[in-house]
This record gives C-alpha cells, structure tokens and sequence, in this order.
C-alpha cells in the first residue's frame, strides 16, 4: 500500500480504491499502486474497455473489492472488533438482522445493538474527521508521519513528525545520498530506513545483485541495509534470496 497515497485520498477515492493523478494522467490503485494510463482503451476479456474501468477490475479481482481489503487491516487502523466486523460483513452482504443473527450463532436483538453502536461510531468519526481537518489547518511540520502498513511492531519508536524526519535524514545523509553512518536509536534508525526504501520501486521484482548494487551506492556495508529492510517490513523476498520487492 502506498502510505501518502492512501492516506491523503478523499472519502470518495478510498471508497473506489483507486485515484486519478491529473499531474501524471495515470489511474493508480490505493492498495498496490499499479497505474494505468488515462486514454488507453484495453482489451480485457474479450472486452474493450476505459483504463478507469480496467482499474475498477483490477481492484476487484486482485485485492477482492474495496471493502473486503479495508477490513482487513488491523484494529488500530478501522478501531473495530473481531465481532464488529464480522457484523459489518453480513450488512455488507445486504443480510437482514434475522440472516445475521443465523450466520453468527447471536440474538437478533444483539444484532440491532451492533447495527446501533455501529451507526453511532459512523457519526462520532464524521465529527472526528471534521475536528482534525479543522485542527490540522493550524499545524506545519508537526504532522505525524503515517508507519508503513507492513511494520513488524508499531510501537512509540514510530511517532515520528514531518519536521523531525527531515531534521535526521539531513543529519545522517549526505546531499549526494549517502549514508554517513548507521544510527544506534530505533526511532533514527527506522527514518534512515524508510528514506533509504523510498530507492526502490513498487511492484518491481528486484534480483540480489540489483538489491546490493542500489544499497552499496548509499551504504558500504549494504548487507546489513538489506536485513534491517527485511526485518522491519519494508522489503519482502523469496525463500532463496533471489527476488525482493516492496513489501
């Protein structure tokens, strides 16, 4: 998932999944990032079709639809519970209250206490999102940078702010690009991290020796980059070593 993308799309985008960059004229999905350029007509099963409308398959049958992915993700990212969300899927699927008491093993009454708490986190989250539009017109650097979507454990050592991202790549890097030195701090460590991930391209099969020739430009001991990118999630790899790629 592409973090600034995914996080930054309005309600409606999200939604569909998919955005449309007026700056590039490509049609880029919230979940992969796989692109398709606006104007191309695509023959896909034996049908013609739009690159709006291609993305719109491609969401569905690579990530299952929109709604089957955001649900999910993690607690901390929907503030569901298991049950909730295994409610929200029977509505999801337009089941009534009596279909959703069957398919859970519940009472129906607990089924409309689910249905009313459920619209009343809807509102609070409406509020809530208003709140912090309004607030965030107040606030620079203090921006709380979003962790990657694939962090092994996200814990204090990810609050980390625009302003102070900058302030250690700056510190750690030099204007050519190369590291300086390894930092020891976890928090340091995960901004020179990510800032050394944002070198490789997503949904790109990367081979070992092309992995080791872009971290040796910016580390000179680039083994020890590659298994920290393993091991915090940022880089994914096959069994044998022989392929990485964004995680």
């Amino acid at each position: 998932m592409n973090n600034d993308l995914f996080w930054n799309a309005s309600i409606d985008d999200l939604k569909k999944g998919y955005l449309y960059d007026e700056i590039d004229g490509n049609y880029i999905c919230l979940i992969c990032g796989e692109k398709l350029e606006n104007g191309i007509i695509h023959d896909y099963n034996n049908q013609l079709m739009t690159s709006e409308k291609r993305m719109q398959y491609h969401v569905e049958e690579v990530h299952g639809g929109t709604f089957n992915f955001l649900i999910t993700l993690n607690k901390k990212y929907t503030g569901l519970t298991d049950n909730q969300k295994e409610v929200l899927e029977c509505f999801y699927k337009n089941m009534n209250d009596k279909e959703t008491s069957k398919e859970l093993h519940i009472s129906e009454s607990t089924i409309r206490n689910y249905r009313f708490k459920l619209r009343e986190k809807e509102k609070q989250a409406k509020i809530f999102t208003v709140l912090m539009e309004l607030a965030s017109t107040h606030t620079n650097n203090n921006i709380i940078i979003e962790p990657h979507k694939t962090a092994t454990m996200v814990d204090d050592r990810y609050v980390i702010t625009e302003d102070e991202s900058k302030k250690i790549v700056k510190r750690y890097f030099t204007p050519e690009g190369k590291l300086k030195d390894l930092p020891s701090k976890e928090k340091r460590k995960i901004i020179i991290l990510r800032h050394i991930a944002e070198n490789f391209k997503p949904n790109y099969r990367y081979r070992e020796t092309e992995i080791n020739r872009i971290l040796k430009r910016i580390y000179e001991d680039y083994a020890i980059i590659r298994r920290y990118l393993i091991e915090y999630g940022y880089l994914d790899r096959t069994n044998d070593c022989s392929y990485y790629w964004v995680k």
